[in-house]
């Protein structure tokens, strides 16, 4: 199967989603900020979501709700989407918000009300989707037209951390811990440490670095296995860095590279168990790295 949009499209991000009886969505975004929901039982466009008013740089999928998705933009907000009904729930955005594009984003693995944010704004914003969890139920009963729905923003973050002095392009949760880079050529684990008195504040302790060489531009992402062993990063010689999460002080797995692979690779893709690894590069090629069993 092949999906083929306007010529002027430009996909930056994709996500695997489904609807409520679990038939499988490929979710794509890029340049346009039109996000595409494509039915891949039937090969068919489900939905075009149209909202966003600039570009999208990351969709992220809710892994204990598989049909929601949330989407991270240029225009400086993050929403969050209904793939079965088309509605746009949430939109993070406002006083509290991003100051500039949004670059990643994605949801917390067991609190299924929290998502971080990073940006270009150098900062990484947690949010709570708990008092306005009733929109999300209201989502999927929703029968009026999806441009009726009343979506709500969510103006204030419930923490805000400097961890980076530049573009913060990928975030992860490790647990309740963050993994997130910037141009450091690192990437930071840290413990958000909230005030519970005052929302928005609080503190980030450093708990360890994950060093990749000749990883110093922006728009270069890491990808994690399902259980969180292993996270996978290119860097901008083409190689690939292979660091064990769950151990202190950090052990690098594996370090690739081929004679062939020097363009940049901006994205990752780790299979269930981390014994794949796919590489995308800047040349257009798609890399596939096998563990061999030993």
């Amino acid at each position: 199967m092949c999906y083929v949009d306007q010529k002027e499209e430009s996909f930056y991000t994709v996500s695997w989603a489904c609807n409520v009886d679990g038939i499988p969505f490929l979710v794509a975004g890029g340049i346009n900020g039109i996000i595409r929901v494509i039915d891949v039982s039937n090969e068919k466009l489900h939905k075009s979501f149209v909202g966003h008013g600039d570009s999208i740089n990351e969709i992220r999928t809710q892994p204990l709700k598989p049909s929601l998705v949330v989407s991270a933009s240029k225009d400086e907000s993050v929403r969050l989407w209904n793939v079965q009904t088309g509605i746009c729930i949430l939109i993070f955005a406002g006083a509290g918000g991003h100051r500039n594009e949004v670059l990643s984003v994605d949801f917390h693995p067991s609190d299924i009300y929290r998502i971080a944010s990073c940006g270009m704004d150098n900062t990484v914003k947690i949010w709570s989707m708990k008092e306005f969890w009733t929109y999300v139920e209201k989502s999927f009963t929703w029968t009026d037209l999806p441009s009726k729905f009343p979506t709500k923003y969510v103006q204030f973050p419930v923490f805000i951390a400097s961890v980076h002095s530049n573009y913060v392009d990928c975030n992860r949760w490790l647990g309740d811990f963050i993994l997130s880079k910037s141009v450091d050529n690192e990437i930071v684990l840290w413990e958000p440490k909230m005030k519970e008195q005052s929302p928005g504040e609080g503190t980030a302790d450093i708990l360890q670095k994950y060093p990749v060489p000749e990883c110093d531009i922006w728009f270069i992402k890491f990808s994690c296995d399902f259980h969180y062993n292993a996270a996978a990063i290119g860097n901008r010689e083409g190689k690939i860095f292979v660091w064990e999460l769950q151990s202190s002080p950090p052990v690098l797995i594996a370090r690739l590279s081929h004679a062939q692979s020097k363009s940049p690779i901006r994205q990752t893709a780790m299979s269930y168990d981390g014994s794949t690894i796919l590489s995308c590069c800047e040349d257009g090629a798609i890399w596939r790295w096998d563990a061999i069993p030993t």
